[in-house]
């Protein structure tokens, strides 16, 4: 009897071992975002965004321990939030760009380093979480790639309570690309990754061909590769989801007005405006990439060789300004989120560091306004 107890232990413990570890879905806040509908008054409020809250390669890494400085990160951020609750400009979402994790095809990853921290913002602050793939999520490979596969199927269970449902309007079946509107303001993810696939580009066109643009005055589109960067991802040697987005994506943003880009990609702060003519007028829109939420820092390399791109836009009068450089020296490159501030027609954008730390990338200030004043 003794034996065969020992048996049957030992039998369950090797099936217990031969059960996957799943990615587990990360908790939704209590209070769900308004529908488009319901929110349809609102003008004044925030919004965070901030990226690449990965690990490094070596030990402490992702899967061992819940990520230190994305968890003092998430401190300030809430600190942030609890601030603003009682102004005029409450936050009233989050968005991240992508690299949740070092290989997303390991779930756990997700589950001891990324998901509980995301859960401070989306149960203790109870905000929505909005959620861009990056490379090390789900891999550059091409779709069907067994790799990519594995990450966007951990990525899609991470994030299943918080991005729309497949069937939804706003979600495009079988990939991680999905809008939100809120106020007058409209979202839109998609994965940079597979920049180049039409189905994805199709639908974000017809997502911006059907906009009510009398209804959301400020579109906002997020996701991992920079179009332009000063980092490392940046140089000479273009990659391809970074070319897929100037030849694709931009002028398509130029045609529906996009108001502002946010990416990742880089572990630093940059920013550029792009100026462009469009219907007699000209219009602003404004590249960020926010990569500082917890992975190792990059520093500012070169600038991004853009002659290409604006002879090739020359016809709308393109021009691209350099607003906020990285700095070449990588512990002055903090980690960081960003605070948007919207104020109807107006835009302002906020850096601010882990654990309050003093970064001013705007010519001394941490605080700039993105409308252009025309006299």
């Amino acid at each position: 009897m003794r034996q065969l107890a020992i048996l049957l232990f030992v039998c369950s413990c090797a099936a217990s071992a031969q059960q996957p570890v799943l990615v587990r879905p990360i908790a939704a806040p209590s209070s769900p975002l308004p529908t488009e509908a319901e929110s349809a008054a609102a003008t004044r409020f925030s919004f965070i965004a901030y990226g690449d809250t990965r690990s490094g390669n070596t030990s402490p890494m992702d899967g061992e321990v819940l990520h230190p400085l994305h968890s003092a990160l998430v401190d300030t951020m809430l600190d942030k939030i609890k601030s603003l609750g009682s102004t005029p400009f409450p936050v009233r979402f989050v968005l991240q760009s992508g690299d949740a994790v070092l290989r997303g095809q390991n779930p756990a990853m997700w589950n001891v380093s990324f998901s509980p921290i995301i859960e401070r913002i989306t149960r203790d602050a109870n905000l929505p979480f909005f959620f861009s793939v990056g490379n090390h999520d789900v891999t550059t490979m091409p779709k069907g790639d067994p790799l990519r596969t594995q990450g966007l199927n951990n990525t899609l269970a991470a994030m299943a309570k918080l991005m729309p449902p497949e069937g939804s309007p706003r979600r495009l079946n079988g990939y991680p690309t999905y809008a939100f509107g809120y106020g007058n303001l409209f979202g839109i993810a998609f994965d940079t990754n597979i920049a180049g696939d039409p189905t994805q580009l199709a639908w974000v066109t017809d997502q911006l061909e059907r906009l009510d643009r009398g209804r959301y005055r400020h579109v906002i589109a997020f996701f991992h590769h920079p179009p332009f960067s000063s980092g490392q991802h940046g140089g000479a040697t273009l990659e391809p989801a970074s070319e897929a987005l100037r030849r694709l994506y931009l002028p398509l943003f130029r045609r529906h007005h996009v108001r502002m880009t946010i990416a990742g990609h880089d572990h630093l702060l940059d920013h550029w405006i792009e100026r462009y003519l469009d219907g007699g007028a000209m219009h602003r829109r404004d590249d960020v990439v926010t990569g500082g939420g917890g992975a190792p820092p990059y520093i500012y390399t070169r600038e991004p060789d853009l002659s290409a791109y604006l002879e090739a836009a020359a016809s709308q009068n393109v021009r691209v300004e350099h607003l906020a450089r990285p700095s070449a020296v990588r512990e002055e490159n903090l980690h960081h989120f960003i605070l948007i501030q919207v104020d109807g027609e107006r835009l302002s954008l906020e850096v601010v560091a882990i654990e309050g730390r003093p970064f001013a990338p705007y010519a001394g200030r941490s605080r700039i306004d993105l409308s252009d004043r025309v006299s």
